[in-house]
């Protein structure tokens, strides 16, 4: 098979009902709810991915200037990983969920309360071009296990890789189950004039709010996975700011820094700054023992558009140039970049990068970068901090984020098991590992009440009986253990379990503390 992807083509806006009808009609067979048929669907998901790799990889390469090394690690071998992971765990998240203690009080144990998992339906997948194969599959990795039968809509700006994805799909999974359209603006409105049971994006925060509205209309739910300007703090207990260097310098060179997660200004006490544009230095020269653009592993810019976008940024900040600067259109190349600023009006801060450019911010206190870093965005995609215990708690506590990370770059998000996600304006839901199941199914309670039941459920019926009430509060209500100020009142209830139970907080603590008892008491009656 050819590695040079077909001349881009958009799908007929024509064509697009007709799609999304057949995608809506695959789910009505029930089909999809069969698990081993989704099982085989990720197998030949994954093994799609292992064939076509060459392609896509090639194709990545021609979209973003990626390295094979990045093609590999961040999009073809994970969204396989992705299968493999999800067919290890789907028969225990797809099973009944049984309900009884906690949630369901002891006098309704009878009446076998338990959730039932079920695909939400017919989705639609649109994916971003920083990622263009990561984060359009990873999320059909999810819809394929929880059941659902999906649509998926590439970015046109990566039109290599949303060719070879269109072929991949539609060639290898069930016809018509899973369908790829392309194109641009008027595709993506199409597919918004269609009504799906959930809509799962990727992509900046001004196309988000449209998605969103758009599906308010239809009440149709969304995962909207954003972006933001994402600090990252170092304090003055920073135990290797060396380190730090390092792997903040990381998070801006993977993809050339076109990474939602990656930070858009480090926010550092004021006496550190010398020290830590030298280690930048230092960390770059390790990176790129020959300068960055002559390295093959440093990823473009995806196009020109995105190329002035960032330049703008570059041209209209006042602040200084400490590491990087270089620029060349010609290659859509730019080179990781760090400017000194004093103003958090300056471009550099008020505008996500989403490139390989940052800013670096001195600080007196944390107490004003905390203030700086909550009126540039108050809820980022992530941040990041490098500080002692004390420092980084304190962050993490009055700082909001969709997720974070102590220590290092965005290693929170580059794990492809645990949930990632935004939080308010940076993004709704999570996805990845259980999370991305959980994403594209209802969990739907079910009761189921024995006939023979009948009079113990007597209390419901009409004409009511407040005896019958009264009886019914004394098997389920719970006596409150505090006052009217909210203060626990330690009664004779409370003392009797912390004496029996050896002052443990739950059955467990209070079993453990009476073994220690016992065993001690036998260690001493049966002493030598």
């Amino acid at each position: 098979m050819a590695t040079k992807a077909p001349e881009f083509q958009a799908t007929a806006l024509e064509a697009i009902p007709k799609i999304a009808s057949l995608a809506r009609g695959q789910f009505r067979t029930h089909k999809t709810k069969n698990i081993e048929w989704r099982k085989t669907q990720l197998r030949k998901l994954y093994w799609a991915l292992e064939d076509f790799k060459p392609q896509l990889v090639e194709a990545l390469k021609s979209d973003l200037g990626k390295s094979s090394f990045e093609a590999l690690l961040t999009e073809v071998d994970w969204v396989k990983k992705d299968c493999m992971w999800m067919l290890d765990h789907l028969d225990s998240f797809a099973k009944d969920q049984k309900l009884g203690s906690p949630d369901v009080p002891a006098t309704y144990s009878i009446m076998n309360f338990r959730v039932k998992k079920e695909p939400l339906g017919t989705v639609l997948i649109i994916g971003p071009y920083n990622y263009p194969i990561q984060l359009l599959l990873c999320p059909l990795v999810g819809a394929i296990a929880a059941g659902c039968t999906a649509v998926l809509k590439p970015s046109e700006l990566t039109p290599a890789c949303a060719m070879w994805t269109k072929e991949l799909i539609e060639k290898r999974l069930d016809s018509g189950s899973f369908s790829v359209v392309n194109g641009a603006i008027p595709e993506t409105n199409a597919l918004m004039a269609e009504k799906w049971d959930k809509i799962f994006f990727t992509g900046s925060a001004q196309v988000g709010s449209i998605i969103a509205q758009k599906a308010a209309q239809t009440l149709t739910p969304v995962v909207l996975e954003l972006g933001g300007k994402n600090p990252a703090f170092i304090t003055k207990n920073c135990g290797n700011l060396a380190l730090a260097a390092r792997r903040l310098l990381w998070g801006k060179t993977q993809n050339a820094g076109q990474v939602c997660m990656s930070q858009n200004y480090v926010l550092i006490d004021k006496d550190l700054v010398p020290t830590f544009i030298e280690f930048l230095k230092v960390a770059y020269k390790d990176m790129f023992p020959n300068g960055a653009k002559a390295s093959p592993d440093l990823s473009r810019i995806v196009n020109k558009r995105h190329f002035h976008r960032i330049k703008k940024m570059l041209d209209d900040t006042q602040g200084k140039i400490v590491m990087g600067g270089e620029l060349d259109e010609s290659e859509l190349y730019i080179e990781p970049t760090a400017v000194l600023v004093n103003s958090v009006n300056d471009s550099m801060m008020q505008e996500e990068s989403f490139g390989p450019i940052f800013s670096i911010y001195p600080v007196n206190t944390l107490d004003e970068a905390l203030n700086i870093a909550n009126l540039i965005h108050r809820t980022p995609l992530s941040l990041f901090t490098f500080g002692n215990k004390a420092e980084n708690k304190r962050i993490l506590n009055e700082m909001t984020s969709g997720g974070a990370t102590i220590n290092d770059g965005f290693f929170h998000g580059a794990v492809n098991t645990v949930p990632f996600g935004g939080v308010g304006d940076s993004g709704w839901g999570a996805y990845r590992g259980k999370a991305s199941f959980d994403s594209f199914t209802h969990f739907r309670t079910i009761a189921e009440t024995p006939g023979w039941a009948e009079k113990l459920i007597r209390v419901r019926y009409m004409p009511y009986d407040f005896k019958a009430l009264a009886f019914l509060n004394r098997l389920t209500e719970k006596s409150p253990n505090f006052d009217r100020s909210g203060k626990v009142v330690k009664g004779l209830g409370y003392w009797v379990k912390f004496l029996f139970g050896l002052g443990g907080k739950s059955a467990k603590g209070a079993f453990l503390r009476w073994l220690v008892v016992l065993a001690a008491h036998y260690m001493y009656t049966n002493r030598s």
